[in-house]
């Protein structure tokens, strides 16, 4: 752990929560700081929530801890399960109460509550939010599913949407047509809307859909050794991907593929814009590696972009990561300091960036566009309408919400031409929101002499710089770089038009 501005991925017990805000009928005693409460805020704030976490905070004090925590936690499970009368329990620590060594498990066990409680042994120091959901459905899943009867049709479990996650609430409608088009019924959606009782009946579908292997691979894994429950390993981002997804379930069941592609736009729409819109275009894609890797496919063979960097934030899919980038000749980036990602992203100069929140606020300030996604998002990025990413209608999302931060071929052309005009100079602002254009600085003057790789003066002839400023803003500090370093390994002291001309030539071959 470590402190930070911003951070990609909360500690474990974030992960706890969003299973347990997902679900209905369970409950989560938290022995936690008064402090630790914030969580709630990331539910009913960014996600919107109409009700609060199903979660008792036990809330103890500095004062506290020279006397008995222990039994503030048992008075406040006691007080959780009469006022509540959850379904089932679940109980654990925060990082911070992890260290008084409390074993909140241990305790409510002795308790004899009369529903089950769920001990989650969450270590918060060495795993992050997605692991804590993970494991906390996973603990759910092995303490309360059982092999039973499979139900007389075909159905299917769909596994992995969690509270906070991103367009999960509209994915599971998208991919519960995609099944029942092929005749298939969801037997059970969790953690998303199921209660403790709706887990006990997984074992009846045949086979489970694998929606986000960060928050529901471990109890897919048990299922198919446990209960002999098959699972999907395609996620269904992307018209490619979903065609795969419904091979893969057609293999399962034995079914006849079906996909009912008459809404399908994203292919035409992307094929039938101009070139310089799309194609060409250079990506850069960060997030949580499920939605990475489904966005560069999407991105390179279906939106016509180039991809120049891809990385995650979670180590536990940085393997398959890394051999994506290998696939597509890039090196993957493998962090969760934000500072990294916007080091990568100046290097790269790309001409979009496709990522979090994060690299939203990363792009603003080097003016570069960004599209989300992944999560971790803010409050726009749950959207009241239907905005899926899977399926058929998540690829004309996906087409819409990436095309829309970009500048369209023919506006680029225009910026371009009236480059040196009073109201769309670089300086004068956005003149389409009603800011009056600030007038372009005559005389243009070279920048100061800054130092290249060989510490030698470097000085931008007055041309040069002119010219310098007709390069589009997302690739022109990368202009300026190559062209410094061209200079210095060459001795040259001042850059000239020619030199400009000369380093484009020598870096374009």
């Amino acid at each position: 752990m470590k402190l930070s501005v911003w951070t990609y991925e909360g500690p474990p017990h974030v992960g706890a929560l969003r299973v347990a805000t997902a679900m209905k009928g369970l409950h989560y005693v938290l022995h936690a700081p008064q402090g630790d409460t914030y969580a709630d805020l990331l539910f009913t704030m960014i996600e919107r929530r109409n009700h609060r976490p199903p979660v008792t905070y036990t809330t103890f004090q500095a004062r506290d801890l020279g006397a008995d925590t222990a039994n503030l936690f048992k008075t406040a499970a006691q007080a959780a399960y009469d006022r509540f009368k959850p379904q089932a329990m679940i109980v654990g620590a925060s990082c911070t109460a992890e260290l008084i060594q409390d074993d909140p498990g241990g305790m409510a066990e002795q308790m004899g509550l009369p529903c089950p409680v769920i001990a989650l042994e969450l270590p918060s120091y060495q795993r992050k939010e997605n692991f804590g959901a993970d494991e906390t459905l996973f603990q759910l899943v092995r303490h309360l599913a059982r092999p039973m009867e499979r139900t007389g049709h075909v159905t299917a479990n769909l596994i992995g949407p969690t509270a906070l996650g991103f367009r999960h609430r509209d994915d599971i409608t998208e991919v519960t047509a995609l099944l029942e088009d092929m005749g298939i019924s969801v037997n059970v959606c969790a953690p998303f809307n199921a209660t403790p009782e709706d887990l006990t009946l997984l074992g009846a579908a045949h086979f489970n859909v694998l929606m986000y292997p960060e928050t529901g691979e471990a109890a897919c894994r048990w299922m198919e050794r446990e209960l002999n429950q098959p699972f999907t390993k395609t996620v269904p981002i992307g018209v490619g991907a979903t065609r795969d997804f419904i091979a893969e379930v057609a293999e399962i069941t034995g079914h006849e593929p079906y996909l009912d592609d008459s809404r399908l736009r994203l292919p035409w729409y992307s094929a039938s814009v101009d070139s310089t819109y799309l194609t060409g275009k250079r990506v850069f894609l960060f997030g949580d590696g499920t939605h990475v890797a489904a966005a560069a496919r999407v991105a390179r063979d279906e939106m016509g972009f180039e991809v120049v960097g891809l990385g995650c934030f979670n180590r536990e899919m940085a393997r398959p990561i890394r051999a994506l980038a290998r696939d597509y000749g890039v090196e993957a980036l493998i962090t969760d300091d934000y500072l990294d990602v916007e080091q990568r992203i100046e290097e790269l100069a790309p001409e979009m960036i496709l990522g979090t929140q994060m690299e939203r606020h990363i792009g603003k300030r080097l003016g570069i566009p960004c599209a989300v996604i992944s999560a971790p998002v803010h409050v726009q990025d749950f959207p009241a309408r239907y905005s899926p990413q899977m399926g058929i209608e998540g690829a004309n999302v996906i087409f819409d919400t990436w095309v829309h931060p970009l500048v369209m071929g023919l506006e680029e052309h225009l910026l371009h031409m009236f480059r040196d005009d009073f109201e769309f100079h670089d300086d004068a602002g956005a003149s389409h929101h009603g800011h009056k254009a600030k007038p372009a600085t005559q005389p243009e003057k070279a920048e100061e002499p800054q130092p290249a790789n060989d510490n030698t003066s470097i000085t931008w002839l007055a041309d040069a710089e002119k010219e310098l400023k007709k390069i589009p803003f997302f690739v022109r500090g990368k202009a300026r770089r190559n062209t410094e370093t061209f200079a210095a390994e060459r001795g040259v002291t001042q850059i000239s038009l020619d030199t400009l001309y000369e380093a484009k030539a020598h870096y374009a071959r």
